[in-house]
Parts: structure tokens; sequence; C-alpha cells
């Protein structure tokens, strides 16, 4: 199993706009070979700034599977124009 994360950055009056196209966000990637889950949670502390967790397989079905599709292309279109800075993504294995 792999975790990605990444550390968004949302405009904070983009907020609303943002957390909606999420929810229609979350079935393209859903939908990709290897998916396990996804959560997304609110910083407590730095309106805007959330904590995204997804759950895969590998890193290669992630990324092949997932980025390369076109599912991607449209997760893209509704989300990345929220974003900023766009998000550093990290992959992380098995806990210790």
């Amino acid at each position: 199993m792999v975790l990605e994360q990444a550390v968004l950055c949302v405009r904070p009056d983009q907020v609303p706009a943002f957390e909606q196209a999420l929810e229609l966000a979350r079935p393209l990637i859903a939908a990709s070979p290897g998916f396990q889950g996804i959560e997304t949670r609110r910083d407590l502390e730095v309106p805007g700034s959330y904590l995204l967790l997804v759950r895969g397989d590998s890193i290669t079905s992630h990324r092949k599977g997932f980025r390369g599709s076109d599912r991607y292309q449209a997760w893209r279109a509704l989300l990345h124009p929220f974003y900023d800075p766009v998000p550093m993504v990290h992959y992380f294995g098995e806990p210790l």
C-alpha cells in the first residue's frame, strides 16, 4: 500500500467553491485501478489549507492508472484553479 500526501492551499475566498468541486472530483479518483481510499481534512489553524491523503496499491497504479487517465484531466480542471501554489505531492510506504 502507498499513501499519497499533499497539502492543498486554497485561496480563502474560494473555500466553498473548492469544497463543492472536491465532492465532484472524488468519484473520478475512486474509479481508478488500485484506488483504496481518499481523505481530506481542513487545517484547524490556517483557513483554506487542507491535508489530502490518498491510499492506493502502488505509486505506479496511481501515476499510470489515475494521472495518466482522462479522469485526472477532469480532476485537474475541477480542482487545480483553486490552488495557490500548486501542491507538492509525496508518497509514503507501509507504516513502520
